[in-house]
């Protein structure tokens, strides 16, 4: 009878452990590990826009004499550098937030780790005693 509530016991813990498997899962996918959403494609799309308009400016001033008002040759290395700057510091923080996420699941994996094995070493000393 005692083993059958063992078994139970278990049998629950899986369940429990599919259930947290699951939302693991939709935690992972909300913090970006499924990819990236249309606001992140949204402001790739106006970066790399931004980016080239830029560089596309600069290359008709110096090949066809295309003169923009107030955006000199310096000012647009200057805001070039800033988009990119920008754009670094973003991917630093969303990897941060990711590495955050992952070392919390990790922790927790470890922690249900930890009690199973101490769970099952109390099974086994259970079962010596009732052998002995």
């Amino acid at each position: 009878m005692e083993k059958q509530q063992e078994i139970e016991a278990l049998r629950k813990e899986l369940e429990d452990y599919r259930k947290e498997k699951e939302q693991i899962r939709k935690i992972i996918g909300a913090i970006g590990g499924a990819g990236y959403d249309l606001r992140e494609r949204i402001l790739n799309c106006i970066f790399v826009f931004l980016l080239c308009a830029i560089f596309l400016a600069d290359i008709l001033r110096h090949f066809w004499d295309f003169k923009i008002p107030y955006l000199t040759p310096l000012l647009s290395i200057e805001i070039g550098v800033l988009l990119v700057s920008v754009k670094i510091i973003w991917m630093i923080h969303k990897q941060t937030k990711v590495e955050h996420f992952q070392f919390w699941i990790l922790n927790s994996i470890e922690f249900r780790l930890n009690a199973i094995a101490k769970k099952l070493e109390q099974i086994g000393k259970k079962d010596e005693d009732g052998k002995a």
